[in-house]
């Protein structure tokens, strides 16, 4: 504590060192949108780019609502192909087929 009770004022001890560059007002623009739909800091975003990390970009809520509709798909479709699976194994491997297709849509989403 300061001499006059008051709290001393915490040093920042994150990263320390700075790093400028320049760019163009519209190579900043674009910098900032593609930070923004990653969710990421500006900062953060460039830092990752540099280092080639991997940036994947947010989903959007009709992403998202789309997404649970077609997981509800796949898990009706795997239901369907139990009910039928001793009764007519044809369509039941059809069935499942396309819940495997559904699956592997969901997979390139995320």
């Amino acid at each position: 504590m300061a001499p006059d009770g008051r709290n001393e004022k915490k040093r920042f001890r994150g990263k320390g060192d700075l790093v400028k560059f320049r760019c163009s007002s519209f190579e900043k623009k674009l910098l900032l949108i593609k930070a923004k739909k990653s969710g990421l800091t500006l900062s953060e975003y460039c830092r990752r780019s540099a280092f080639g990390l991997e940036i994947t970009e947010r989903l959007s809520d009709d992403q998202i609502a789309i997404y649970k509709t077609l997981l509800q798909f796949h898990n009706n479709f795997k239901w369907i192909g139990n009910m039928f699976r001793k009764k007519d194994p044809r369509l039941s491997g059809a069935v499942y087929k396309l819940a495997e297709d559904i699956k592997s849509h969901l997979q390139k989403i995320v």
